[in-house]
């Protein structure tokens, strides 16, 4: 398991319900593993990211946890880097679905030409709610280093509920800050239009 490059780290909301409560984690990844094992489906994100993608793409699963998205998205033939900063998580991603490059590390420290990994990513997914477990001070800067690590026609693909402390309007100015820009606004990981009143969002975003 790779190791998280050194420096400050702000701890996020995540880091803070598993140190009040050490086995969340775990808890967390047996939940998927029950759903896999019982046939629900728990990949309609990574479909999505499929269909922007040509055969081999890169891909990079921010807040990948246990890797659901990104072990499917090794499957359909891509190349996929997975970071998270819960080692718990990473490790059950390397058990569960070996193949892609799972790393621990901070989204708000993100930096992986300094891993030797070229920030070139066709699609960057930010799925499960991620958005929402960051610390609110490091959103921004999070979504910056998205746009830094995206290729020249790139694409970051973020989806999150409402009612969870993060406000969809500040959402949209944190990411045009970053630089960002949207491309597209859905309510559903099934390509449902978003209106003002829908309770989740998905933003296909490219670089500005």
């Amino acid at each position: 398991m790779s190791t998280p490059t050194p420096g400050n780290h702000t701890p996020s909301r995540w880091d803070e319900i598993t140190a009040t409560d050490p086995a969340h984690s775990t808890r967390y990844v047996e939940r998927f593993r029950t759903m896999a094992a019982a046939g629900q489906d728990i990949v309609g994100e990574a479909r999505l990211v499929d269909a922007m993608l040509g055969r081999g793409g890169r891909v990079l699963d921010a807040g990948c946890g246990p890797g659901r998205l990104g072990g499917h998205l090794h499957e359909a033939g891509h190349a996929v880097v997975g970071v998270d900063g819960d080692p718990v998580l990473i490790a059950a991603a390397e058990e569960d679905h070996p193949g892609p490059t799972w790393l621990v590390g901070d989204l708000a420290t993100l930096d992986l030409p300094a891993r030797a990994i070229p920030a070139d990513f066709d699609v960057i997914v930010c799925a499960g709610n991620v958005m929402t477990f960051l610390a609110p001070s490091t959103r921004e800067t999070v979504l910056a280093r998205f746009a830094r690590h995206l290729a020249p026609a790139g694409r970051a693909v973020i989806g999150f509920g409402a009612g969870r402390g993060y406000e969809f309007p500040q959402f949209l100015a944190d990411a045009e800050a970053g630089g960002l820009t949207v491309d597209l606004l859905l309510s559903t990981w099934d390509l449902r239009p978003f209106s003002d009143d829908s309770d989740f969002l998905v933003a296909v975003l490219s670089r500005t």
